[in-house]
């Protein structure tokens, strides 16, 4: 009775033609990334027997003569006109406390929000008194990177109009590596919808506005209930549903 044999053979590694500049390297931590000492070490790296080592899974970053591993999963590390999406989680004397998916809270200054209304003035004892009346804890918020604190903590700013407290809508999470610094972050869908991708990994959906007022101060605040959302068409739904899965049982 004859049988096929196969002898084990070593195979040869096909490397593909990729320039340089459109080539990404993924890595793990204790990956050899170069031995060449002519480098320099930068975040996620370090040295060892003279060899340039990878400290975290992510992916190879060159610039020049610079080497630097950025991590598939990290938190958000801010930059100077970053746009975010953030949660507020406490009010303090002049400032708000806003989490950003960074390491530290984030700090959204009285001074730094537009007031309702869109009034330019100083601010006084009786709007710090009132400011949970512009922003409480749990309000979403759309704001920019103003400056970066020494500790790394972000300052924001909604001194614009189409930054400032959102309204009605979902927040999906994402990693902050999945978005793209891009332009704009602010797009309408053509299917009535529009989208904020935050820089943080925070993306938020929410109906697309009509025409807002000038005077609004950055800050749209929408809660009105859309038909969909109205208790009758949710029963219609909920009925509809079990005919459904009775049908199917039947």
């Amino acid at each position: 009775m004859a049988t096929d044999m196969r002898l084990p053979v070593i195979r040869k590694p096909v490397s593909l033609p990729v320039s340089a500049s459109d080539r990404r390297d993924l890595v793990v931590p204790g990956d050899v990334i170069t031995s060449d000492t002519g480098f320099m070490r930068g975040h996620g790296t370090y040295v060892d027997e003279e060899k340039l080592t990878a400290s975290v899974a992510g992916e190879v970053q060159r610039v020049d003569k610079l080497i630097c591993v950025r991590p598939l999963k990290t938190r958000f590390n801010g930059e100077v006109g970053d746009v975010v999406v953030g949660r507020i989680t406490e009010v303090q004397q002049k400032r708000w406390k806003v989490e950003t998916n960074s390491r530290l809270d984030s700090v959204l200054l009285l001074s730094s929000v537009n007031l309702p209304g869109g009034e330019l003035r100083r601010r006084s004892a009786e709007d710090e008194l009132t400011m949970r009346e512009y922003l409480q804890e749990g309000d979403l918020i759309s704001a920019e990177v103003q400056s970066v604190f020494s500790d790394g903590a972000l300052s924001l700013h909604t001194r614009s109009l189409k930054y400032g407290k959102l309204g009605q809508g979902v927040l999906v999470q994402l990693s902050p590596s999945l978005i793209k610094r891009q332009k704009t972050h602010f797009h309408n869908l053509p299917c009535g919808a529009s989208i904020i991708l935050g820089n943080n990994g925070f993306v938020w959906l929410y109906p697309t506005p009509g025409q807002q007022e000038e005077e609004a101060g950055g800050f749209y605040t929408s809660l009105e209930v859309k038909d969909i959302l109205k208790p009758e068409v949710m029963e219609e739904i909920v009925m509809l549903t079990q005919q459904k899965l009775l049908d199917q049982e039947g």
